[in-house]
């Protein structure tokens, strides 16, 4: 797809809505819209690389209560003609349909290849990916198992989201050490994958969330790994134009960007 002039690609991840509490919850949702609100103008195409929500569960007649100001602007944005493509993350696996009926979205369950002016993009959430985490990888089938999410279904919702959002809380206290330093080129597992994915494939552009950390590194001279970070302390994003890929942050904490060039 070639970009008419003067459009721009956005990426964002990681809002975790509803987390820690519904007062930061919402002052961070706020943020999120104000943000939105500001690239509508100039927005061809918005990228949402998973965990939107700490937790997420469709049942057939029933979404999570709240996020009105986000779910209200996703659809005003995709009415406007501007295409959104969202991936399910961690913790908002559990989807169905309601975000493609509703708001015209296009929800993937997996990593996906894009091409815009001849530059060719990988996009995911990111986790499940490189080697390690096999208790996750084994969880994760579980957890998208339709008989699984059936059984899930038939508790009633304030049992099943309670539930739920327990453990999406451990999930987030178990990583709280490591989210916001940089392993080494080494042991950065999506920087692994990425390069496992080029000994077959060129991509220019590896763009994933799930790690928390703003990361833009460059894997060679043609291809760069771009994690999208959070919205929790960073409000980063990456904006593409003309060949060009920049990973910024809305609150400018640009300098809590880690950078190998």
């Amino acid at each position: 797809m070639q970009l008419p002039p003067g459009k721009k690609i956005y990426f964002l991840s990681d809002f975790h809505l509803g987390a820690p509490n519904r007062e930061q919850s919402l002052a961070r949702e706020k943020r999120i819209v104000l943000f939105l609100d500001s690239i509508k103008h100039d927005a061809h195409t918005v990228f949402i690389a998973g965990d939107m929500f700490d937790f997420w569960y469709e049942y057939r007649q029933v979404v999570p209560r709240g996020y009105v100001r986000l779910l209200g602007k996703l659809a005003e944005l995709t009415d406007a003609g501007i295409l959104m493509h969202f991936f399910v993350g961690n913790h908002d696996m559990w989807m169905q349909n309601y975000f493609q009926n509703e708001m015209n979205m296009e929800v993937h369950f997996a990593p996906a290849r894009f091409e815009f002016d001849g530059k060719k993009f990988l996009v995911g959430h990111g986790d499940g990916l490189g080697p390690g985490d096999s208790g996750y990888k084994i969880l994760k089938k579980l957890f998208r198992n339709p008989a699984c999410q059936w059984l899930f279904g038939i508790l009633p919702p304030a049992i099943g989201i309670g539930v739920a959002n327990y453990f999406s809380k451990k999930s987030r206290d178990a990583d709280k050490s490591t989210e916001e330093v940089f392993l080494g080129e080494e042991k950065e597992w999506l920087i692994i994958y990425a390069k496992e994915v080029l000994k077959k494939d060129h991509f220019d552009f590896f763009v994933f969330g799930h790690r928390h950390l703003p990361i833009d590194f460059r894997l060679s001279s043609e291809s760069r790994y771009i994690n999208l970070g959070e919205w929790m302390n960073y409000s980063t994003y990456a904006v593409y134009q003309n060949g060009m890929m920049e990973l910024k942050s809305f609150t400018g904490k640009e300098e809590k960007i880690y950078k190998n060039w």
